[in-house]
């Protein structure tokens, strides 16, 4: 994360200072490690480059005013600061700020070197050995294959392709994984959905299901169906064959939708590759083992209420047939068979209840609680004319993610899911995000990519034998614009720390408006060419971080628009 380790430097002096400080104070215990000290990224750029809460933290053992301990603090830093051959040419200034936040201010010497390691790190600048090559697996979409893909499971897409890149970025062995549930009751609905409009096609009378499919896919299904058998099936009893034909259709449409929308996976894990490995059996039977099963009414229960769920859950019901959890629980077995040593699933809201259950089967299981973590994405809601556009798979009144890309593209769809928070709902307005405009805040970020390579093809030979000279970059918004890029390594971090992409986007968002200001207030290209080849040089460092970031966005990189 760091380039040269002034994080690292910072929080070393920092747990000096707070430990002589408390030391003077007697105060008890003393030790640095006993008050873990983090950075931060100010959200006020009048606070500096990095923050620290620590003073506001390590002054209540001595019972002190936040603000007092962290003046203190910052006596001592000044010294250190000074003192240390690494720190001084690179920290300009430290300031407290109300409540007790200690702020340090980098040099401008220090942030002109910076843009240099930019340019020569260029597509690997941000990226980190945080994951140490450890196996984690990230899990998303898996929408059951019974119709195309929505954009509530387009949200889903975006969020976890995006996060898997930047777990990718930051050093961990990711795989992506989607789970298929290709059997069970929906799946049956699905294959009397198919019979029931095959059967229309001849003129039959049969009656639709009431809880059937009804979306015009399922007809289209149909009469490819027709097209394969003729009226071979029309007679038969058996669904199994519409199932499974309507399966491999839905799934062919999954995959190619998912594809163009710049989304890939490493496996298709099958439900029903699963319960005939016997391995479903086996899960159980281990929970068997240690205590955690037992009968009641019938039904076969698992004691998750001892692992921190509301109640206990039924595994298998009254009638013999599985529960969605058995399946579920036994996958989960498998992920960590497979090696992976932290996993992440993206589930939908309406797996809320869902977690507790889970959480509690991987403790029962033996599996560290850590390992998991479950995220869970909002719904997003579509709008066009000013209009909510409803949606529901089985009414057939839903808009699918082919129809978004079809009608914005696949950059606009991706940037504008990834717009809110996972744990924030998400409203899509189609109409604003096909204007052209500085407005539209993916044409925002594109446009300012897009704007720094005329700039950089026309400032291609002014430059000449000219020097580098950070010096000479001293406008408030070139400082400025030098300071955010310095912080995308830390942004990828936290990024990957908090499993939110957004924060990337957000971060994106900030790093192309200070570009437009800059370019719209100060001429790049000029006469002095040590300016001319100090500002090309900021600029290009510039497009190297909104590159990096798109990319792990999954958002196309234009040169032109």
């Amino acid at each position: 994360m760091r380039l040269d380790g002034i994080e690292k430097n910072i929080i070393s002096v920092l747990e000096q200072a707070v430990s002589a400080v408390l030391a003077q104070r007697n105060a008890q215990p003393a030790k640095p490690h006993e008050l873990k000290i983090e950075l931060e990224i100010p959200k006020e750029k009048a606070n500096g480059d990095l923050s620290s809460n620590i003073a506001l933290r390590a002054s209540k053992p001595v019972g002190m005013n936040p603000m007092d301990f962290a003046l203190l603090v910052k006596e001592r830093l000044d010294r250190e600061v000074a003192a240390s051959k690494f720190l001084k040419d690179r920290v300009e200034r430290v300031e407290v700020k109300a409540p007790g936040f200690v702020n340090f201010f980098l040099s401008i010497s220090y942030l002109g070197k910076m843009l240099l390691e930019i340019k020569r790190k260029n597509a690997s600048y941000g990226k980190a050995s945080i994951g140490r090559g450890v196996k984690l697996q990230v899990e998303f979409v898996s929408a059951n294959p019974t119709g195309p893909l929505t954009i509530a499971h387009a949200r889903q897409a975006a969020i976890g392709d995006s996060l898997a890149n930047i777990l990718e970025f930051l050093g961990y062995d990711v795989t992506r994984e989607y789970y298929l549930n290709d059997e069970g009751t929906q799946m049956d609905i699905l294959g009397n959905s198919i019979k029931a409009r095959y059967a229309e096609l001849f003129g039959s009378g049969e009656p639709f299901p009431a809880d059937g499919y009804k979306g015009t896919y399922v007809i289209d299904i149909a009469k490819a169906f027709k097209a394969k058998f003729g009226k071979k099936y029309l007679k038969t009893a058996d669904i199994k064959v519409f199932r499974e034909f309507g399966l491999r259709w839905i799934l062919n449409d999954i995959r190619k939708d998912l594809k163009d929308f710049g989304v890939r996976f490493n496996v298709w894990y099958s439900q029903k590759d699963l319960r005939k490995s016997g391995k479903v059996e086996k899960t159980i039977g281990i929970l068997r083992d240690k205590g955690y099963i037992y009968e009641k009414d019938g039904a076969v229960w698992f004691k998750s209420q001892e692992f921190g769920d509301d109640k206990d859950r039924v595994i298998y019901k009254s009638d013999g047939n599985a529960t969605y959890l058995a399946p579920d629980i036994a996958y989960h077995r498998e992920k960590y068979r497979r090696g992976f040593k932290r996993i992440v699933d993206i589930w939908g809201p309406d797996h809320h209840g869902y977690v507790p259950r889970m959480k509690a089967a991987i403790r029962a299981l033996g599996f560290p609680d850590a390992s998991l973590s479950v995220l869970i994405v909002q719904l997003a809601t579509l709008y066009r004319a000013g209009q909510v556009v409803s949606m529901s798979t089985r009414a057939g009144e839903f808009v699918t993610l082919r129809e978004v890309m079809d009608e914005v593209g696949k950059d606009v769809s991706r940037f504008c899911f990834l717009m809110r928070r996972i744990s924030s709902h998400l409203d899509f307005d189609l109409d604003a995000v096909k204007k052209e405009s500085m407005e539209n805040p993916v044409y925002y970020i594109q446009y300012a990519h897009a704007r720094i390579w005329s700039v950089l093809d026309r400032g291609r030979k002014t430059h000449i034998g000219a020097k580098f000279d950070s010096r000479l970059l001293k406008e408030p918004e070139e400082v400025e614009l030098m300071r955010v890029l310095r912080q995308f390594p830390v942004v990828v971090a936290m990024s990957g720390k908090a499993l939110e992409p957004y924060t990337i986007l957000q971060y994106l968002q900030d790093v192309a408006a200070i570009f437009h200001s800059f370019y719209t207030k100060h001429r790049i290209i000029g006469d002095n060419h040590s300016l001319t080849k100090s500002r090309l040089i900021l600029v290009d460092c510039t497009r190297i971080v909104l590159a990096n970031g798109l990319r792990l966005l999954g958002v196309s990189l234009p040169k032109k628009m």
